[in-house]
């Protein structure tokens, strides 16, 4: 051992060492580069091995924007209560489902659990699912009436089956069987009478052909919106959370009442791993909110999390996917007088390292995301995809 060296120094000198006489001087090259690159979140030379560089974990916890808004009526907004619970040492998956459950709860936010906007009959279906990082579980529940909570019915589902996905009737039956209070109707007097406005406008045309009767009951939907009646972003409805403890230990939930005045027995992306949601330990997290058929169709939480797996920066991750939404958006209806995708979807997607970002197709009105660290709570601009609104003309 050199003189002057300490044991540690020639032990980590003598594996560098090593590890360059057995690699290849362009490849050993290579994968340094590309080490630095992922360290540096740019995305890796072709043919670079993935090489995957972690140092102590940040915790931090990020949300939609109304896991930053929502109290009901307590002291703190679901990624606050998701972190302080993290950095209490709790489960993180206990953390942000904890935080989930105040906006479920909460009758103002018309996109999930009680008083979420109900599907075209009037009724209240929600969707909902979780992932834990560590131990490489997940459970949903889908079109799930009477449980104000469907994320936590999720996580019994996760807990107490072999399964990740209950739905309908059975799943409700499952959720009486775990003790939860089941209710007849969910809605709010605000949530019905924001249904019952949209039956007003539609019922002229009520009995058109059904690609008729969709196209009339989007447009009253678009038209709410921009009278002010709806939120656009509740009009799609969600609220995604993601947390990761100072361990790199990641977790993550999404829970939903679906597309506004749905098809009764519609299942949107929410509780369907790789697209409302999904978490690998190693590489990260990704969840959304938006038009979920988009999500399904292309898989995007998934595609996000194995882009930063290659070594892509969040943003970049979420602004990929979000092409891969644009490119596979073809059919007239569902494009803008600009050829452009005619809906909105977001993305929020946290690393293993607890860097983040926050992105979206378009970004009216500032769009902005909730997150929460050892600083507090603040609202984060996500990145926008493409310029202008989706019903630009």
């Amino acid at each position: 051992m050199p003189h002057g060296m300490t044991r540690r120094e020639f032990v980590r000198a003598s594996a560098a060492a090593g590890l360059a006489a057995a690699v290849p001087g362009s490849l050993a090259g290579a994968a340094a580069s590309g080490a630095e690159r992922r360290v540096r979140g740019v995305a890796p030379l072709p043919g670079a091995p993935a090489v995957h560089v972690r140092g102590p974990a940040r915790p931090v916890v990020i949300a939609s924007e109304n896991g930053g808004r929502f109290r009901n009526g307590g002291p703190q907004t679901c990624v606050e209560k998701a972190f302080s619970m993290i950095v209490e040492g709790r489960d993180v998956l206990d953390a942000v489902i904890a935080g989930v459950n105040i906006v479920e709860l909460d009758p103002e936010d018309t996109s999930v659990g009680y008083g979420g906007l109900p599907n075209a009959d009037g009724v209240v279906q929600l969707d909902a699912s979780c992932m834990h990082g560590p131990k490489k579980r997940a459970g949903g529940v889908a079109a799930l009436e009477g449980v104000r909570t469907p994320s936590l019915v999720a996580r019994a589902v996760m807990d107490h089956t072999d399964h990740h996905l209950l739905v309908g009737k059975d799943a409700q039956a499952f959720a009486r069987r775990m003790g939860f209070t089941i209710e007849d109707d969910l809605n709010t007097e605000r949530s019905r009478r924001l249904w019952l406005e949209w039956k007003r406008r539609i019922d002229p045309e009520h009995w058109l052909d059904p690609e008729k009767r969709a196209e009339v009951g989007f447009r009253v939907g678009q038209q709410m919106i921009r009278e002010g009646l709806l939120d656009e972003s509740h009009y799609w409805g969600t609220i995604h959370c993601s947390g990761i403890n100072a361990k790199g230990e990641i977790c993550a939930v999404t829970t939903t009442s679906g597309l506004a005045w749905k098809i009764p027995g519609r299942v949107g992306d929410s509780p369907i791993l790789g697209a409302g949601i999904y978490v690998d330990n190693a590489v990260g997290s990704a969840g959304s909110t938006g038009r979920g058929e988009a999500n399904l169709y292309n898989l995007t939480s998934f595609l996000i999390v194995e882009l930063m797996r290659r070594g892509m920066h969040p943003k970049d991750a979420a602004l990929e996917g979000l092409k891969r939404i644009r490119a596979n958006t073809v059919e007239k209806r569902l494009l803008n007088a600009r050829g452009l995708p005619n809906f909105n979807i977001r993305f929020y997607v946290l690393n293993a390292r607890g860097e983040y970002a926050g992105a979206t197709l378009y970004a009216p009105r500032n769009d902005r995301f909730a997150v929460c660290t050892e600083n507090g709570l603040e609202f984060v601009p996500l990145e926008p995809l493409l310029d202008g609104q989706p019903t630009d003309d």
